[in-house]
């Protein structure tokens, strides 16, 4: 059991650290030279990658951050793949019961790492690509129904922060419509949960008529710790 628990937690670490992992910063920061939490919202997420470098960077940083919260999920599945030909499994694991939750363990350490990087001295973005990297990963039907909410409503608001708070709530929903387990539409709810408060001044912005749409940029970086985050 020992073997088993530190393995498990070894996931979670790594998962932590995959999350972490500063695209945005280190993207603005060999391109243009600066800081990117010194800029615009603050944030290091592609949203902010693309009001300070224009499209193609943006992307990447979005594709990039995507695969962090893939991978995170990966190393779960790489696990209970490998252990048995090992014998690391003790034979009270019940693979069923602890398999959705470390899945869930897992997501929620690459969410946190994105937006509370230890490479950052725990700031970073909003984690809305890195989760959807975790939903697509834990059930593609999910993520992309999760990622087709997303789409509608860009289109129609041209704002990415609704767009990322309408995911938020939406996947909760087709976590449960898909049938997934418990624990992943635990996850569902805590994250999109927290995904919402990590977009807090977002939302104080659109209630006040204030938040930019896409081409658009804020005036100024935020200068409260909370909101630069």
């Amino acid at each position: 059991m020992a073997i088993w628990l530190t393995l498990c937690g070894a996931i979670l670490v790594i998962a932590y650290l995959l999350g972490s992992f500063p695209t945005g910063y280190i993207a603005v920061k060999q391109l243009k030279g600066i800081d990117i939490r010194e800029v615009g919202s603050g944030s290091t997420g592609a949203t902010n990658v693309l009001r300070t470098l224009g499209k193609g960077p943006g992307a990447v940083v979005l594709l990039i951050d995507c695969c962090k919260g893939i991978l995170a999920i990966a190393l779960v599945y790489g696990l209970f793949n490998f252990a048995p030909s090992q014998d690391f499994i003790p034979p009270t694991v019940d693979v069923n019961l602890w398999q959705p939750w470390l899945l869930t363990l897992a997501g929620l350490a690459a969410v946190m790492g994105h937006s509370k990087s230890i490479f950052l001295g725990f700031t970073g973005g909003k984690s809305v690509a890195t989760g959807l990297g975790t939903l697509l990963a834990i059930s593609w039907q999910v993520g992309l129904a999760t990622l087709g909410v997303f789409a509608i409503v860009i289109a129609i608001s041209r704002i990415v922060s609704l767009s990322s708070i309408s995911g938020a709530i939406a996947v909760t929903i087709f976590m449960t419509l898909f049938h997934q387990p418990l624990p992943c539409i635990l996850y569902a709810v805590v994250g999109g949960l927290y995904v919402i408060w990590r977009h807090r001044g977002n939302i104080e912005r659109l209630l006040a008529g204030t938040e930019p749409k896409i081409g658009q940029t804020l005036p100024t970086a935020p200068t409260e710790p909370e909101q630069a985050a």
